[in-house]
């Protein structure tokens, strides 16, 4: 596969929300098919070389991303905070809106990318934005942090991927996707753990969400 030539370099983002700006990072492949917006796990930022690998696979598959830092520095140090799922939602909405409003991401399918809890997050955005966003991804996710009846009102296509090792998780998805009502897939990668650290498995995850955003962003 070749790897498309960005329009630009990546365009740091200040995305304003109420007393502080979300920090980020928009990288658009030229002729972009969709934007996918990252929303990392508790204790992660987006510097994570996990959501970078994945972001780098799909912009590889001509698809914009935009990595981001939900929480600030002073935030993230606090653990309440890392697991306040209804903030992360907050900010990650706040940066929807802002892509939603660039000339240069008009008018392009947007599609999350949730990590731990970060998935939480992108399954309530999804549901509170009522379709908009065209497919949804979890990675080793928390979706069950979202609430049942959330889970129920997400109509966006949503892939849960979970690594084959990770016992607990592979339990809280399968209650979640029987959870909800729009199409859901679970695909346990095997020999992974919750981070996808062993070899091929983040390939794995990277593969398997560039089909499902390429699918759905059509």
């Amino acid at each position: 596969m070749t790897t498309p030539k960005l329009m630009q370099p990546g365009q740091l983002a200040h995305i304003p929300h109420g007393d502080i700006f979300i920090e980020g990072l928009l990288e658009l492949p030229e002729n972009p098919a969709g934007i996918v917006l990252f929303a990392h796990g508790s204790g992660s930022s987006r510097h994570s070389p996990r959501n970078n690998y994945v972001a780098r696979i799909l912009r590889e598959a001509g698809i914009g991303t935009l990595l981001m830092d939900l929480l600030t520095p002073e935030e993230d140090d606090n653990y309440e905070t890392r697991f306040d799922i209804s903030l992360l939602t907050r900010r990650l909405l706040a940066a929807t809106v802002w892509v939603s409003k660039r000339i240069d991401c008009q008018p392009l399918p947007l599609g999350y990318f949730g990590a731990s809890t970060g998935a939480a997050a992108a399954l309530q955005a999804a549901a509170k934005l009522d379709g908009k966003i065209a497919a949804v991804v979890s990675r080793g996710g928390r979706p069950d942090l979202a609430g049942a009846d959330i889970l129920g009102k997400v109509v966006s296509p949503t892939l849960l991927l979970v690594g084959g090792d990770d016992d607990e998780v592979i339990d809280i998805n399968h209650r979640a996707a029987a959870s909800m009502c729009c199409h859901n897939e679970l695909v346990i990668i095997p020999g992974a753990t919750h981070l996808f650290e062993e070899p091929g498995t983040l390939e794995s995850v990277a593969h398997l969400a560039a089909t499902w955003f390429e699918r759905y962003f059509k």
